[in-house]
């Protein structure tokens, strides 16, 4: 494994507090994965919170060079940033539609909003009166989640709007899962059948609707456009069955102290960890405000060579002890790397010990690691 080498990395990652790989080629894989899945449909990208943190700036343009031309931000503000990045054949639709003052900006760079709300229309059709010009929009649609989207009252109303307003230039309809993940749940099969009936109410625009989950859902949900997020990012589309898709980052960090405690020694904040006996442990270079959750104290690992290493104590801001007695006395000191996430841990088992999801596990990682991106694979795949 490349985690976890008995080196001393200071020049290597230029005193950084880990060493973040990205693996653009297995992301590459996945989008062909995902888009193969959804075919005759088209896969879009989720590239919102700078690509799930992994870095917009290199995701975005790998995945255009897949052949991906459609992708989605939250925020107007990510999208301006992704806008230069991107041939003019790219869409970039912002999921949460426009704060009010943006709609001009949008205009000006070819950014298409999706409209959440009336209130959303109107000012949409205003900028589009102002410019002189038919401006693009997507409908979303609440179907069930009660977060985004016009609710199930008011389709009728904007079913009018659309019949006499020439200023917006709908290109499909969309609403968001939000079971996706879990094939059982009796909502998703409620959310297609409302979803139905917005297309029913709109035959003349087409449906946008699988997210990451919603591609293994079936056809039914695909529409003709799937827009997969975390998926692309190696992440499970569906915890706790068989993860279809490559990984695509790793973590490793360097260890900063070794010692040997003897049976009664309290270890970290508040002394919440008590050796039972002799324990070698070792104190590593990252903590919460690397995006390592407090949760993980007492509960999470490192692993070294295959063998697993518990986390001793309260995670603090700034480093981690952990248990390294399974280790040969020597294995690890000043400088070695030990694997976070890699061959031996997923996403999926990091965001279980921490009582939470990969999605926040991925998107806190911080900005003190050195990233470093790679177009070859860098560990073997997970995939089934």
């Amino acid at each position: 494994m490349h985690g976890a080498i008995v080196r001393n990395i200071s020049e290597e990652i230029g005193g950084a507090s880990g060493y973040l790989t990205i693996d653009l080629a297995a992301l590459a894989r996945n989008y062909t994965r995902l888009a193969a899945e959804v075919a005759p449909a088209r896969a879009a990208a989720v590239v919102k919170a700078d690509a799930y943190g992994l870095g917009a700036d290199r995701v975005a343009p790998r995945l255009y060079a897949e052949g991906c031309r459609h992708f989605f931000v939250a925020q107007f503000i990510e999208a301006l940033r992704l806008r230069h990045l991107l041939a003019d054949d790219a869409q970039i639709f912002v999921l949460n539609g426009l704060l009010p003052g943006n709609e001009s900006a949008c205009a000006h760079h070819g950014i298409v909003p999706v409209i959440n709300s009336l209130e959303q229309w109107h000012q949409w059709a205003g900028a589009a009166k102002a410019v002189g010009r038919p401006l693009p929009a997507v409908l979303q649609f609440d179907t069930g989640m009660s977060r985004l989207g016009l609710p199930p009252e008011e389709r009728e109303t904007l079913a009018g709007l659309v019949k006499v307003e020439a200023g917006i230039s709908v290109l499909f309809v969309m609403s968001h899962l939000a079971s996706a993940d879990d094939a059982e749940s009796a909502q998703n099969a409620g959310q297609l059948a409302e979803m139905q009936a917005v297309a029913g109410a709109f035959p003349q625009f087409d449906v946008c609707f699988a997210n990451s989950g919603g591609i293994f859902l079936g056809r039914p949900y695909h529409g003709v456009l799937a827009r997969p997020g975390i998926a692309l990012y190696g992440g499970a589309p569906a915890p706790g069955r068989a993860n279809p898709m490559e990984p695509v980052v790793s973590l490793d960090i360097p260890v900063v102290q070794t010692r040997t405690v003897q049976a009664g020694a309290r270890v970290g904040y508040s002394g919440t960890h008590l050796a039972t006996g002799e324990m070698r442990l070792a104190t590593i270079a990252a903590g919460y405000a690397d995006g390592l959750p407090r949760s993980l104290s007492d509960r999470g690992a490192f692993y070294c060579d295959g063998i697993r290493l518990p986390i001793i104590g309260r995670v603090s801001m700034d480093s981690i002890t952990i248990d390294i007695s399974a280790l040969p006395e020597g294995r690890l000191r000043l400088g070695s790397l030990v694997e976070l996430l890699g061959p031996h841990q997923t996403l999926e088992d990091v965001a279980r010990d921490a009582g939470t999801i990969s999605y926040e596990i991925l998107t806190g990682l911080g900005n003190r690691y050195q990233r470093s991106y790679f177009s070859h694979h860098r560990f073997p795949s997970r995939a089934s």
